[in-house]
This record gives C-alpha cells, structure tokens and sequence, in this order.
C-alpha cells in the first residue's frame, strides 16, 4: 500500500489551539502530515512567512508528533500537493460558513487533480469559534488571547500588537 501523505495548508496568522487541533487529529489519519504554511494574497498577515513559518515549527516541536513536517510554499494547493508527494488535502472546518468556501475549494481541486482527496477535520466543540482573525482583532483591542493560543503564541502576538500599536479608547 502507498504511503498516505497528508498536507494540511494554511497561512497560520497566527497558529491557533483550533489549528493545533486539527493537526493532532489529522496526524493520526496519514503516514506523514505536512503542513503547508503559505501566504494568502486576500488576507493582511500581522507575521511575515519566516515568522508564522518559525512559530508553526514551534508549535509543532512542542507536540510531540514524528510524522510531521512544516514547509513552506507559495504555489497553487494542488502543484504543491503533487510537488511533495501527496495524495490527501487536510481542511479544519468550524461551521456552515467554512463548508461552503471549503467544498468549493475541495471541488476545483479535484478538477486540478482527481487523485488528491480531501478529507474534512470538524474542528473540536470548544475549539470551534476560534479563527486567526478574530484573535487578532481581540489583540489589537487589548483583549485576552490567551483561551485560544499557545502561551507562546500569545506572547509573540502581544509583542506584535505592542511593535504596531493597540486600537480603540480603552
């Protein structure tokens, strides 16, 4: 039987306990997860692709998983997925709203490459309101990330809030 190679793609703006999740999880269905840290022209990172690169790597190192990896990459999902050898796409889903974009996302890259499947992760109950941007945005309000980060993460995401300066009166 093939190895199965998974790659679960992401920009990781900042990495979050709902990303930590779904890599855990998503580990346990392949031989080997690659996750794919990537930059999404439609979104503003607050961390350049060697930050969010570095602390997914981090993040990663503190889980204890040995079949996974962190690349970085800058291409279409598909020709990256063939590049490294994979036959199964990870996707993170919290609500109706992540299925729609996802399903369409999941149907033009089997148009792209019928042998790639894509497996859909349901992110854990607890976990499931939490989205990079939303903590970002509670950040830069001076609200409290830490229920929804690594105590890492979060101290790399205050640096960066104080670096460019908290929004709003209070």
């Amino acid at each position: 039987m093939a190895e199965r190679i998974g790659i679960y793609p992401g920009t990781f703006d900042p990495i979050t306990l709902g990303h930590a999740d779904i890599i855990r999880r998503g580990s346990k269905l392949v031989d080997k997860l690659i996750i794919g840290v990537t930059t999404n022209p439609s979104k503003n990172p607050m961390f350049s692709n060697e930050e969010r690169f570095a602390m997914v790597k981090r993040e990663i190192a503190g889980m204890g998983l040995d079949n996974v990896e962190v690349v970085g990459f800058n291409a279409l999902l598909v020709k990256f997925a063939q590049k490294m050898g994979a036959n199964v796409l990870i996707r993170g889903l919290r609500a109706v709203a992540d299925f729609e974009y996802e399903y369409q996302m999941a149907g033009m890259n089997q148009q792209l490459d019928d042998d790639i499947e894509t497996v859909f992760l349901m992110a854990d109950v607890s976990l499931q309101p939490i989205a990079s941007r939303l903590v970002k945005e509670i950040a830069l309000f001076g609200g409290d990330i830490a229920p929804f980060v690594s105590p890492e993460v979060c101290g790399d995401v205050i640096v960066r809030v104080e670096e460019n300066g908290r929004l709003g009166d209070y």
